[in-house]
Order: C-alpha cells, then sequence, then structure tokens
C-alpha cells in the first residue's frame, strides 16, 4: 500500500443474520471504517440485495462441517486470485493476515458447555466430527505462521488464547466491540417503552428484565428464567431472540409457575422497542465473548446482570452499573435481578451508560485502521 493511500481490506465473514447482533456489528464496523477511508470488501456466502459490494461465495454443502470447511476451501482459493493489503477474518481459516475472535475460543466454550451437560451429552460432544473440525481449524489458524494480529473483543478472549495456543502477545491486540449511543439510548423509554408493554400485555409498573440472544443454552436463558422465578421482587421477563428447542424454555417457565410474566418474543429486526421496555437487562451466558445486547442495553441506561464468563463483565463496576455472577449460580443472580427496583436500576443504569459512551463505532474504527497501518509499516 502506498503512503496516503487507503488499506484494502478483504473481510472474511461466512455467516449473515439479517437480525442477529453480529450482522449488526459487522454492518456499523464497516459504514465506520469506511467513513475512516478503509476500502472494504466483504466475503460472504450470502448478502443482501447483491449490490457488488460483497464476493459471494455459497459451494454446495450438506450440514455444518460441509458448509464451514467447504466456504473456507473457497474462500481461501478467491482471494489467492486477488489483491487486498490485508485479509481479516470472522471465520476460522489459515489463509488471513487478520483473525477477529468474535466467536472467542471454540474450545473454552466447550469446556463451559460441559458444565451443564450429562455424561451422554459430553460423550457426543467429544465425538462430533463438526466440533473436531472446527477444534483443528482453531488451532490450525492460531498457530498459523501467516496470522499476524488476533483482534480480541475482551481481554478474557485475549487471555484464553494466549494460555490454550501460546499465541504471542504482541499478536494479541484488544479492540473491544462499539455501540452507537445515537442509536441505542435512553430516551427510547418515553419514545416507546409503554406501547410495547401495552403490545405484550405487561403491565405498566412491573419490573422487568430482559434479554436478547439467539441460541439459548449457550446464553443462559435456563438460568435466567429460573432468576426469575426466584427473584424477591417478582420480576416479569422478555425473551428476545431464537432456538429450535425454545418450546423447551416455554415448558421449563411453565414448571416454575411464572409463564403469565414471561414473553417469547421470537427474532426482531429492531431491538430498541424492548430496550425501551425494560427496568433492567440479564444475560446468564455460559460463554460470551463480547455480546453486542450488553453494550446496547447500557447504552440504553439499563443495569446489567451477567456472568463471569461473558466478557462485556469487564466494563460493569459491580453494584455500581450491574452485577458479575457464575453462570450456575442461580441463587446468586436471583438476589442481584432483586436489587434491581425502582430507583437503584435508574441510578445503576446511568452509571451504564456512562461506562459504554468510550465505545462509540468512531473510536472503534480507529483503533482498526491504525491496527491496519501498523501491520502495513511492517
Amino acid at each position: 500500500m502506498s503512503a496516503g493511500l487507503a488499506p484494502r481490506v478483504a473481510l472474511v465473514r461466512g455467516r449473515y443474520d439479517p437480525a442477529g447482533g453480529a450482522e449488526r456489528f459487522v454492518q456499523n464496523a464497516m459504514a465506520a471504517l469506511r467513513s475512516q477511508g478503509a476500502s472494504l470488501t466483504i466475503v460472504t456466502r450470502h448478502w443482501p440485495n447483491h449490490d457488488g459490494s460483497a464476493i459471494v461465495l455459497d459451494p454446495f454443502h450438506v450440514g455444518s462441517l460441509w458448509r464451514d470447511w467447504s466456504f473456507a476451501r473457497a474462500a481461501c482459493a478467491e482471494l489467492a486470485r486477488r489483491r487486498f493489503d490485508l485479509v481479516q477474518s470472522h471465520e476460522r481459516i489459515a489463509c488471513c493476515d487478520v483473525y477477529r475472535a468474535g466467536d472467542g475460543v471454540h474450545a473454552q466454550w466447550l469446556a463451559e458447555r460441559a458444565r451443564v451437560q450429562g455424561p451422554l451429552a459430553r460423550l457426543a460432544t467429544a465425538s462430533s466430527p463438526h466440533h473436531r473440525y472446527v477444534l483443528d481449524a482453531e488451532r490450525a489458524l492460531f498457530t498459523s505462521p501467516r496470522l499476524r494480529a488476533v483482534i480480541c473483543n475482551s481481554a478474557m478472549v485475549r487471555g484464553e488464547i494466549a494460555a490454550r495456543f501460546g499465541t504471542p502477545e504482541e499478536k494479541l491486540v484488544l479492540i473491544r466491540n462499539a455501540v452507537d449511543g445515537d442509536i441505542f439510548h435512553p430516551g427510547l423509554r418515553d419514545e416507546m417503552g409503554a406501547s410495547v408493554r401495552q403490545q405484550l400485555k405487561v403491565p405498566a409498573h412491573a419490573n422487568v428484565t430482559l434479554h436478547v440472544g439467539s441460541g439459548f443454552e449457550r446464553k443462559g436463558v435456563g438460568a435466567m428464567l429460573q432468576a426469575v422465578a426466584s427473584a424477591s421482587t417478582k420480576p416479569w421477563a422478555i425473551v428476545v431472540g431464537r432456538d429450535k428447542r425454545a418450546h423447551r424454555y416455554t415448558a421449563l417457565a411453565r414448571r416454575l409457575g411464572i409463564s403469565e410474566r414471561v414473553r417469547f418474543v421470537g427474532a426482531v429486526s429492531d431491538v430498541r422497542p424492548y430496550y425501551a421496555a425494560a427496568d433492567s437487562f440479564m444475560l446468564a451466558s455460559l460463554y460470551d465473548p463480547q455480546p453486542n445486547a450488553v453494550l446496547e442495553a447500557m447504552a440504553c441506561a439499563l443495569p446489567i446482570v451477567t456472568t463471569t464468563k461473558c466478557g462485556a463483565a469487564e466494563l460493569l463496576a459491580e453494584g455500581e452499573s450491574g452485577f458479575v455472577r457464575d453462570a450456575l449460580d442461580v441463587p446468586g443472580l436471583a438476589e442481584a435481578l432483586g436489587r434491581l427496583d425502582g430507583g437503584v436500576a435508574r441510578r445503576m443504569g446511568a452509571a451504564a451508560r456512562k461506562a459504554v459512551e468510550p465505545h462509540a463505532p468512531a473510536a472503534m474504527a480507529r483503533q482498526y485502521l491504525d491496527l491496519y497501518r501498523r501491520l502495513l509499516r511492517r
């Protein structure tokens, strides 16, 4: 790259879910980077509108293992035919210069998941061809001689990669996710909170906690429901997101006797109305490197209850902007949730908003561009 020219970056992102928090992040990150002068080309299996801004590769596949393997193979072949200053991947492929570890460490996720699995489920996970493929791809990536930098969105993930793979510390760069405080803000409550509660038949006076995130096992929806059932304040809950076994969680709410206080709304394209309707935000994740939903909730001035294996917990001050408990500590989660009532929630929510204000898209884009330029100067 010549001095003064915009870096030409290929961004590899296999999955595309228009309703997902990760996709909101990718779209916002691309806009912010382009506004700072970067030239970006996305490489993906699907892109909306086929507007020409992406290289779309969707080789035939059956099942998740074949899907991931075939896309990785096709992407590396296509990138070899083109010229970019840097290849940044959000997928575990060894033909990249920069890897964004947005999903964290798969080996760590499996270790956390094993805590809630029975012997047969653990055996099935250990013998799964897809998990074996991902673990092998992960190790090949982090030990690849081509890899020049790993973007870690939390200190938690940075430490896990260093400990498990011996990746040199100078390659592990901490760049946290960003949230747009002009889109997610406390004023949403006055704009739409009352109408959303009315639509969901939630009483205006109810204390409401919110969950946003798909994949309910990983995101800890079961523990959240148990905490709601046990909390002294008898809170209501709104669950936004999808899961192929969602019926199990509606059944759990019935068994716990809280189905009248829980609303499952599925996946939505705009999550802001639900932040507006909530008094607090709870994400009882087993493993979550840096969930955008927590940042969005903080920007909306909601106090947070989350877990020790959630990277966003690093942004919280215990008892001031949120509470952090072990994912399996249901009594602890319930106790924390019970403390978020009335003025306490509002005070802590204001502190949460202040804590996340520095993490704006423009600031994140500058960090990315600084990294690109450092790498290209070497």
